[in-house]
């Protein structure tokens, strides 16, 4: 699953892999975003396609129809996404990307679970598949979105059965377009989906278990 991510680059470092300043809605920030331990019921920026170019939006990671009466959600599963009553409109209607620098997984180890920080061997950030409600830029506060996830394989599968579905840049601005039908989108998740042996990961500090917890040390390797 994913239940916690880094997203502490500017926007410019994310942005840069993905579009030129010109297929951009967004306002320039040289500031970093900072945000070393991104939690679920917190607003985050995700990006998404509108009148052909990106936009960059704060959305509340966190899901529930009217109807839902359970806890809100903040994953769905790349196998039924497409196809279920509750995530079909916004599989087809409200495809996103979240982009960061990597996420947080905890294993057991004994009695205890030991938090891991997982990335992209090569030090690119990762751009994350997310559908949700929209339109984004309203800012209502029923909307939401979670971020797709698929099943874990090769040296992750050690760590969690589950992980954030990760797309090539390419791949991630394909998934964006307003003008790609459901089964398009499946087919990208295929084929655009960064392979498990493009990551690494490393034991991080305890620390990040409590969401007031932020700053770089949180995603440094603790051996």
């Amino acid at each position: 699953m994913c239940g916690r991510f880094a997203q502490a680059q500017t926007r410019e470092e994310y942005l840069a892999y993905l579009a030129e300043e010109a297929e951009r809605d967004i306002p320039y920030d040289p500031e970093p975003i900072g945000r070393y331990n991104v939690a679920p019921g917190t607003r985050v920026l995700i990006l998404s396609e509108r009148d052909e170019k990106l936009h960059l939006d704060p959305v509340m990671w966190a899901y529930a129809p009217g109807w839902w009466d359970k806890p809100p959600l903040i994953n769905a599963r790349v196998e039924t996404a497409a196809t279920s009553r509750m995530f079909k409109p916004l599989w087809q209607h409200g495809r996103a990307i979240v982009f960061a620098d990597g996420w947080f997984e905890w294993k057991k180890e004994g009695d205890k679970k030991q938090p891991y920080f997982i990335h992209r061997a090569d030090g690119q950030p990762i751009f994350m598949a997310a559908i949700g409600s929209t339109p984004y830029e309203r800012g209502s506060e029923s909307e939401g979105f979670l971020i797709v996830t698929a099943a874990a394989d090769k040296g992750l599968i050690d760590i969690h059965d589950r992980r954030p579905l990760v797309l090539t840049p390419q791949a991630a601005r394909e998934w964006m377009k307003p003008d790609v039908g459901g089964k398009e989108a499946e087919d990208i998740t295929e084929e655009g989906a960064v392979e498990a042996d493009k990551f690494l990961w490393h034991p991080v500090s305890k620390a990040v278990g409590n969401i007031k917890n932020q700053g770089a040390e949180l995603i440094m390797p603790i051996y």
